[in-house]
């Protein structure tokens, strides 16, 4: 697909609207109207930004999560669904390219996602994070190989990683090896979550992957974190405890494929970041080293996707039965159709 040469990337660092969908939509509505209105041609949201981090897995007990699981599940983004179509118009009307974290529902299991919109406001492409993080498994389910891609657009080829996503080395490659050019790097506010045991540390997590994977990427990095506002500090009840909870936190810019910053680093207050991308200067650092070219060995490693779909329910099993089958006459196995009767899950026929 032919490209731009130069494009300016915007990074949203913001809070959500916590626990409010609806909200939450309208505010990045606003937010992709603001950044197209300062030239951005791809917006950039932190993780979960619809409707919000779970930021009590870190202070709060399973039985104190409970009832805030039941209103992110409630609050959660169906892919496609209204919310979606919304942030379609946004992009749509911004003429912008828009990379979304969301908590996406599916069934009955959330998943942690980024959600891809092109500029005619289409959901193209969705990531699942592959493997949710220590106390991140009691929220979302895991992704599998189909949220391993790159898309080729004319603004170059993007893909993206979720947070501890970037310590996955073969997660990463995957992306090198599909040729990626622009890489998103979605997280949350932990340096703000101070109940946690990394967040003194993470600003320092967070800048070592990000300008590690610029580096052996050969690829430019959109690093987008959210922040935390004293809304979700009082509605996970730490409001007050700052020894758990504190106001602004994250780290968010666009590092270069040498590992400089383009823009930022910014932490803690709410704003929108701007760095001009420019595909130009990647052959040059591919020259030095081409992690997925010359500067790779297939003939010592070998490295491969499985893309199918894991799901429970494998092709070919039955499915919901919405009608009851008759399987015999009256006198044809009446007592093997009893002792099945308990097995079949709807109401008996009128």
């Amino acid at each position: 697909m032919s490209q731009q040469t130069s494009f300016t990337a915007a990074a949203v660092h913001a809070a959500s609207e916590f626990l409010d969908l609806d909200a939450s939509v309208d505010k990045a509505c606003r937010l992709i109207e603001e950044a197209a209105d300062n030239g951005a041609r791809l917006v950039v949201f932190p993780e979960t930004f619809l409707p919000g981090y779970p930021f009590w897995i870190w202070s709060h007990t399973p039985a104190q999560s409970a009832p805030l699981f039941a209103e992110l599940f409630a609050q959660s983004v169906e892919l496609p669904s209204e919310a979606t179509q919304r942030i379609g118009r946004a992009a749509r009307r911004a003429r912008t390219w828009v990379c979304m974290g969301l908590n996406e529902r599916d069934g009955g299991t959330l998943y942690n996602t980024l959600a891809w919109f092109d500029d005619d406001g289409r959901l193209i492409a969705r990531h699942r994070k592959l493997q949710p993080t220590n106390a991140e498994r009691t929220i979302w389910g895991r992704g599998d190989g189909r949220d391993v891609f790159v898309l080729d657009t004319p603004l170059g080829r993007l893909g993206g990683l979720i947070c501890f996503e970037h310590s996955m080395d073969l997660n990463r490659y995957a992306l090198i090896a599909l040729g990626q050019q622009v890489h998103v790097a979605a997280w949350p506010a932990i340096s703000a979550m101070t109940a946690d045991p990394n967040s003194g540390n993470f600003d320092n997590l967070t800048e070592t992957a990000i300008k590690y994977h610029a580096l052996a990427a050969q690829a430019y990095v959109i690093c987008c974190q959210s922040r935390i506002d004293e809304n979700a500090i009082e509605r996970i009840g730490l409001t007050g405890q700052t020894d758990k909870a504190r106001v602004g936190g994250g780290l968010s810019a666009i590092v270069a494929p040498d590992a400089t910053y383009v823009a930022g680093p910014h932490r803690d207050d709410e704003t929108i970041l701007y760095g001009e991308i420019d595909l130009g200067i990647i052959p040059f650092a591919k020259f030095f080293a081409d992690s997925a070219g010359h500067y790779a060995r297939p003939d010592v490693f070998s490295f491969g996707i499985d893309a199918r779909a894991q799901t429970p329910l494998s092709a070919g099993a039955g499915g919901i039965v919405d009608r009851f089958q008759v399987l015999g006459e009256p006198d044809d196995g009446v007592e093997e159709l009893e002792a099945e009767a308990p097995r079949l899950l709807g109401p008996p026929p009128a």
